[in-house]
C-alpha cells in the first residue's frame, strides 16, 4: 500500500529537499504509485540544516525570519548536530507561529513530491552532541538533584541543553513534549495541505499523542528477543491510547535471518502499523530478498490482514469514537481470569481475534493460554472448547495461528493487491457461534480518507446479530458512503447438519462441512 523513504531521498540529509541525482525521478515515481492506488510517505527529521549558504535553503532562512527556532540560554539560535552535513537547528513546536512555518515547508516539498503522510523522526529531540558544540552552561538545570534513568549519566546526553529556551518554557520543562507538539503541528499541516485525513507516524510520543499520530518503536534489533518484546510494547501503547503502533518487521539494527524474518513477517502482518524497515547498512530483508519460504509466509499472513481490513477499520473507528483499544491483552476481555494477567506473548484484535505468533526459532508448534470460551481455528473453522487452559497449536513455517472467539461476527473482504482494490470487493461475514449459537458484530464504513467523516455523517454503520439460527443485519446509519453488498457468509459452530438456508425468505444454495461443523453461503 505504501512506499516509505528514510532520509536517503534527501539532498545532503536536509529536510524538505530531494536528491536530484539519485532520486531525480521521485516525483514521477510517486505519481505512478498514486495511479496504482498506492501511497508514498517520506521521513521528516525534527531539525533542519543550520549551515547552508544564506538564501539557498528556505527552511533555515524562513525560520530565522519568522523567529521560530529554539534558542540557547543567551537567546541565540540553539545549534547542534544530527544528520545534516554541517549543523542542525530545531523549530520550536510550542511557538504559535511554527505551525505556519511547518505547513509552508511541508507544502514546498509536497508541491514537488505529492506525498501522502509524514514520518517524523529524531524528535525526542535527538542530537549527536550532548547539548551544543560548546556543551551546556553549568547550572542546576544541567545537573539536577534527581537524575532519571538516562543514558550517558547526564540529563542532556545526546539531546538539547536543559537551559535551551522554547516559547512554552525551558527545555528542562518541555523536553518530553517535543515529539508530541511536533506531531500536533504536523497533523494540522498535513490536513491543511492535502485536505484529507492526516497520516503521521512519530518516534517520540506523550500522553494524548494517539489523537494526532501513530508510533513505531524505533530501532529494534533483529533478534528473537526484540520480536517478543514488541508484543508487550504494542499492548502498552494501546493502554496509552495510541492504537496505531508497530515495530520494524524483521528488525532494524543488525542483519536478520530467514527464520526470524519469516516469523516476524507473520507477527508484523497483525501490528496495527505494519511496515518492514531496516538500517541502510543491513542486508535486504523484504520477502523476495529473504527467499521463497518467506514469500509464501508473507503472502499468506498479509492476505489474511487484507481480508480482515473491514474488521480492523471498524476497531479503529471504535477507538476514535469510544476510546476502545485495537490491539488488546487477554485481561481486557477476561478480567476475572487471573491467568490472563501475565500473558504477553499473544494478543487480541478487538474482542474477537486472537493472534498467536511463533516466537522461538525452529518451532512448528506454539502453546497458548485460551480463556474459557469456544474458539475457532481461523483457517480450518474447527472449534476448540476451552475451560481456561493451555493448548498446543500447530504452526507450520508458513502459518501464524489465529483463533476467532465464539460469540462474534467479523466483517471481511476478499484481499487484493492494495487496500484501494480490496475495498471494491463484496463484504463477507465470518460468524463464530458461542455456546448458545449466538454471535454479534458491527461494520463501520466511510471513504477512508476524508476529514471528519463520522462527525459530518458521511459513513454507514451496520450491526449484525445471530440468534437461534437466524442472522440479521440492522442499519444504524446509512449514507452515500456505504459498503459493497454482502457476498458470502460463513457460520462456524453449527452442530447439526443444515437442510435449508433462506436469504430474505428465498432458498439459497449452501455448503455444510460435516467434519469442521461450519456453514458456507456464497454468491449472495
Amino acid at each position: 500500500d505504501t512506499q516509505w523513504n528514510d532520509l536517503d531521498y534527501m539532498k545532503h540529509s536536509n529536510d524538505f529537499t530531494y536528491d536530484p541525482v539519485n532520486f531525480k525521478n521521485l516525483p514521477s515515481f510517486v505519481q505512478d504509485l498514486h495511479s496504482r492506488g498506492m501511497h508514498y510517505i517520506p521521513l521528516i527529521d525534527a531539525g533542519v540544516s543550520g549551515s547552508e549558504p544564506p538564501g539557498t535553503y528556505p527552511p533555515y532562512d524562513e525560520g530565522v525570519k519568522m523567529d521560530i527556532f529554539v534558542k540557547n540560554s543567551t537567546g541565540q539560535i540553539f545549534v547542534g548536530k544530527v544528520w545534516n552535513d554541517g549543523t542542525t537547528v530545531w523549530p520550536d513546536f510550542t511557538h504559535p507561529t511554527t505551525v505556519d512555518y511547518w505547513t509552508l515547508m511541508l507544502k514546498s516539498l509536497h508541491d514537488l513530491v505529492p506525498f501522502d503522510g509524514a514520518w517524523i523522526d529524531m524528535n525526542e529531540p535527538s542530537n549527536f552532541l550532548s547539548g551544543s558544540f560548546n556543551g551546556c552552561p553549568k547550572s542546576d538545570l544541567e545537573s539536577p538533584p534527581y537524575l532519571p534513568g538516562v543514558d550517558g549519566g547526564v540529563i542532556n546526553y545526546k539531546t538539547m541543553c536543559m537551559s535551551a529556551k522554547h516559547y512554552a518554557g525551558l527545555h528542562y520543562n518541555v523536553h518530553n513534549l517535543f515529539g508530541f507538539t511536533e506531531a500536533i503541528v504536523t497533523s494540522f499541516a498535513m490536513s491543511e495541505i492535502r485536505g484529507k485525513r492526516p497520516m503521521v507516524i512519530s518516534r517520540s510520543t506523550f500522553a494524548g499523542h494517539g489523537h494526532y499520530a501513530g508510533h513505531w518503536s524505533g530501532d529494534v534489533v533483529s533478534n528473537w528477543l526484540d520480536m517478543q518484546y514488541s508484543i508487550p510494547q504494542l499492548l502498552s501503547f494501546s493502554l496509552f491510547g495510541i492504537p496505531l503502533m508497530g515495530a520494524d518487521i524483521c528488525g532494524f539494527n543488525g542483519n536478520t535471518t530467514r527464520p526470524l524474518c519469516n516469523r516476524w513477517t507473520q507477527l508484523g502482518a497483525f501490528y496495527p502499523f505494519s511496515r518492514n524497515h531496516n538500517t541502510d547498512d543491513g542486508i535486504d530483508q523484504d520477502p523476495v530478498a529473504m527467499g521463497p519460504e518467506v514469500i509464501v509466509s508473507a503472502r499468506k499472513a498479509l492476505s489474511t490482514r487484507y481480508r480482515l481490513l473491514p474488521y480492523l477499520y471498524t476497531l479503529f473507528w471504535a477507538a476514535h469514537i469510544r476510546g476502545e483499544t485495537v490491539s488488546r491483552p487477554l485481561l481486557f476481555e477476561f478480567p476475572s481470569d487471573l491467568r490472563t494477567y501475565d500473558v504477553d506473548t499473544l494478543f487480541l484484535w478487538g474482542p474477537a481475534l486472537m493472534i498467536i505468533p511463533v516466537l522461538e526459532e525452529n518451532s512448528t508448534e506454539v502453546s497458548a493460554y485460551l480463556p474459557e470460551a469456544i474458539w475457532y481455528d481461523f483457517y480450518t473453522k474447527s472449534p476448540i472448547i476451552s475451560q481456561g487452559q493451555n493448548v498446543n497449536l500447530s504452526a507450520p513455517l508458513d502459518t501464524i495461528p489465529l483463533l476467532v472467539r465464539g460469540g462474534y461476527i467479523l466483517p471481511q473482504q476478499a484481499p487484493e493487491q492494495t487496500t484501494t482494490q480490496s475495498r471494491l470487493n463484496k463484504i463477507e461475514l465470518l460468524a463464530a457461534a458461542d455456546d448458545e449459537e449466538g454471535a454479534y458484530g458491527e461494520l463501520y464504513w466511510d471513504d477512508g480518507d476524508s476529514l471528519n467523516s463520522y462527525e459530518e455523517k458521511q459513513y454507514s454503520l451496520i450491526n449484525f446479530a445471530m440468534e437461534k439460527g437466524v442472522l440479521r443485519s440492522e442499519t444504524l446509519f446509512w449514507s452515500t458512503e456505504s459498503p459493497p453488498n454482502l457476498g458470502a457468509v460463513t457460520v462456524m459452530g453449527i452442530k447439526e447438519p443444515v437442510s435449508e438456508v433462506l436469504v430474505n425468505n428465498v432458498a439459497q444454495a449452501f455448503r455444510y462441512d460435516t467434519i469442521h461443523k461450519y456453514l458456507l453461503i456464497e454468491n449472495l
